[in-house]
């Protein structure tokens, strides 16, 4: 899969659709929150007592989700790469919102890191840095979702199964949780500590 210019790339969807889940590249609302939902499902429900860092927060919307749920962390910190999506998430949330390109920079600690989606641009090169880095960061665990097929996509980055638990393997993760039962092509995977 080639490399994809994604400051283009989420700018020309920014132009599109907005401030919306789409302007991030998901297809609808409706997939974004089942997406948190499933997330959510493998984080504690005392989340109040943790710090949880949002790996690729675009516009910071599970802090919006956490928020309008009632299951904000003690603490929340958001980080991307690009400035567009930094400037969005402070205004909107204000909260710490790093620019950091997660691939090649050490992530903040905190007990929880999640990402949603932000590893679907990424070759598979950068996808292994990027959970390298978080798993890394995390106290607890690092919960991340992303496409899971045997897709070669010029555009998406797909991983399959195999690779997970290989990348498990190597990290020494003590419990693997995948949930692939929600939308097709998509999983849902924690890495607990």
């Amino acid at each position: 899969m080639p490399r994809i210019a994604s400051e283009d790339f989420y700018n020309n969807a920014i132009k599109k659709h907005g401030l919306t889940p789409q302007g991030v590249c998901w297809l609808s609302f409706a997939h974004q929150q089942i997406r948190f939902d499933v997330i959510c499902e493998l984080l504690p429900d005392n989340l109040a007592e943790y710090s949880l860092t949002d790996a690729g927060c675009g516009f910071s919307d599970f802090y919006s989700y956490l928020q309008n749920n009632g299951k904000l962390p003690n603490k929340y910190r958001g980080i991307d790469s690009l400035n567009t999506m930094c400037a969005i998430a402070k205004k909107k949330t204000d909260q710490e919102i790093l620019h950091a390109d997660i691939t090649n920079t050490e992530v903040p600690v905190s007990d929880y890191v999640i990402c949603s989606g932000a590893m679907n641009v990424l070759t598979p090169f950068e996808t292994n840095l990027f959970i390298n880095n978080c798993f890394t960061a995390s106290k607890k665990a690092f919960i991340f979702n992303i496409l899971c097929a045997e897709d070669n996509s010029q555009t998406y980055n797909y991983l399959p199964k195999e690779k997970i638990t290989e990348m498990a393997t190597a990290l020494k993760v003590k419990k693997v949780l995948l949930r692939e039962d929600y939308i097709n092509n998509d999983i849902t995977v924690g890495f607990f500590k």
